[in-house]
């Protein structure tokens, strides 16, 4: 299936702004479940159902160079599945 991306952003943080970004997130889970993610002039709106899948992935990068790691924390739904409106881009 084809990927779309609607936003992506990239930017080298210190741990605890990370952890800032995290609780925002977690947050607005736990209160009416609409995210808005912003950076480089843009924004999305997206609104997050009521169950939705929750995939955690660590993996290790090799190749040229050091290798890198990383944690993804990844959310996943059908789109209009419970969520009132959608996806909007503003």
């Amino acid at each position: 299936m084809p990927e779309e991306v609607l936003f992506e952003s990239e930017t080298r943080l210190r741990r605890d702004e990370i952890a800032s970004h995290l609780r925002a997130v977690a947050d607005r889970l736990n209160g009416d479940g609409e995210l808005t993610l912003s950076g480089g002039g843009d924004s999305l709106t997206m609104a997050v159902p009521e169950s939705a899948t929750f995939e955690v992935k660590a993996e290790r990068e090799t190749g040229s160079g050091p290798d890198e790691l990383s944690v993804e924390f990844e959310l996943e739904w059908d789109e209009g599945d419970g969520a009132e409106g959608g996806i909007d881009i503003e």
